[in-house]
Formats: C-alpha cells, structure tokens, sequence
C-alpha cells in the first residue's frame, strides 16, 4: 500500500540560541503525529551574521540530538569532555540521556545548510548513560540511485547499513533528485515515516510538497517521491512511534511533571550532570 501525505507543516523563521535565525518546523505542537521527532530546526544561509553567535552552554535530558551539516561547519563540546566538528555533509549524535550541558559553535563559512532533530528517548532509557558521536564523511555511504543520489546518514538501505544509535531505530537519508528524478522507498507498515525538503519542492502521491516543509506520511509499505523542475534535497526519517506520554519544558524532555521539576530542581542544585567528564584516553 502507498504511503500518503497526512500532515504537512510549512517552516517559519525564529531565533534560537544567542541569536541564531533559523526555520522552526516541528516542535511542542507536532509532537503526537511526528512521534518520535519531537523538534527540527532547518538552518539555510548564505549570511555570517544569521548563525555565528552559535548555542553556547546548555543542558539537555531525556532526548537524543542529531545535527546534519549539509554545508557548513559546527563544532560541539560537552561536559563529557568530548569536543568535536563536523563539515560539509557530516553528523553530530548526541545522546543527552540522563543530563549533559554542551555548546554548538558555527564558524561563517560559504553557506550553512542543515537541519537538527530531536529524537525522544523511550521512557526506559530517558536517563541513560550520555554518550556523543560524530558519523564523518568516510563513514557515509553514497548510493546512486536513478535520478540522483542517496547518502546512507544512518539507518540501512537495501542491505546498505550506515551508523545505527543505541536507542530508537533510525532510517535517515540524505536524497538529491535531479530535475524529473524519482525514487520509491520499501517501508516497513507500522514504521513512523517523516519527509523534509530541504531545498526544492517534491510530489508525494500527487500532492504538492513546498520546501522547508516536514511531511508525516500515512502506514503503508512504499512512498514514492517525485521532483519537479529544479534539482532537489530531501531528507526521509523513519523510526518506531513511542506513543508514550511527553512532558517538555526547555531543552528536557520527560514522561511526567514530577521527573521535569526534579531535573530543573538538579539543575538548580548543581546535582543535574551524573556522568563526569573523562580525559583518558
């Protein structure tokens, strides 16, 4: 059965961080039906100014971040102790499970292209061990499929297997489809199925898909993506809907009230970071 579009939400332009201007396309009122991305910000622009003032410190829990620089420079560091950057077509996952205070820089490059998610955590593992890892360019599978190309972020496709997280499943690709081009995906039935146009606009069953857009699709076992007159980039985001009940304030993402005022409360306390930081090698 052909997946449908159920739920399309249109991007708007914000400010995050110590000013960064970015387009906000799925938060705290999207969360039911794009279970489980709780957020995506999308970051465009060919102007310094907009996103070098970066996200200085600040904690998180209960959610895994996953940052995809398409273009563009970020670095990161934690209260793990693990500073790191990635570049032009590179990834940034981080798993703040029981509490961790990082930043992102932005250096001013040509132009910033990318996009962050935000993965919720199962209930069972809100307060895991936080662990951060970057997936490099080499470790990046590039597929050339008809029309295009498709680059394996995480996840496996086809018997392709790229970086796989410890938490919730995740199929996510990097897809470029040149002008006419098309592809169709084999998804599994109950699979949570999300699509972003990142640049250029798409057809999905014969409804038209503008960019900046995040698409939730209806269960089915294929969708088929088509492009329209200029060269497209899509991103396709799957995973398993938690269906679990969602208490967010801030940058902490809990099951209940009373687990929120406790992490604020630690945060308060200096009793929120349980994992120290580690500089042996």
């Amino acid at each position: 059965m052909e997946r449908k579009v159920k739920v399309k939400v249109k991007g708007f332009r914000t400010t995050d961080g110590a000013g960064v201007s970015l387009v906000r396309v799925l938060g705290n009122q999207t969360t039911e039906e794009f279970d489980p991305i709780l957020m995506l910000d999308s970051f465009d622009s060919i102007n310094p100014d907009d996103y070098t003032a970066g996200f200085p410190m600040h904690p998180h829990r209960g959610i895994e971040t996953i940052s995809y620089v398409s273009q563009g420079k970020m670095v990161h560091r934690d209260s793990l102790g693990n500073e790191d950057g990635i570049s032009d077509g590179e990834v940034q996952w981080m798993n703040s499970g029981s509490g961790i205070m990082h930043e992102e820089k932005v250096p001013a490059s040509k132009k910033l292209l990318g996009v962050q998610l935000w993965l919720n955590l199962p209930a069972k593992d809100k307060m895991s061990k936080p662990s951060y890892n970057s997936i490099k360019n080499n470790e990046i599978e590039e597929i050339e499929i008809d029309g295009g190309k498709l680059r394996l972020l995480a996840g496996n496709y086809k018997g392709h297997q790229g970086y796989k997280g410890k938490h919730l499943p995740l199929d996510y690709y990097d897809i470029h489809l040149n002008v006419d081009g098309e592809i169709t995906i084999t998804t599994a039935q109950e699979d949570s199925v999300m699509i972003f146009t990142l640049l250029g606009d798409i057809y999905i069953n014969g409804e038209h898909i503008e960019e900046k857009t995040a698409v939730k699709l209806t269960q089915g076992d294929t969708v088929t993506i088509k492009n329209g007159k200029r060269d497209a980039q899509i991103l396709y985001i799957s995973s398993k809907a938690l269906n679990e009940p969602i208490a967010w304030a801030g940058p902490i993402v809990m099951n209940t009230q009373e687990e929120l005022q406790t992490a604020f409360s630690e945060l308060r306390n200096n009793k929120f970071i349980k994992e120290k930081a580690n500089y042996e090698d």
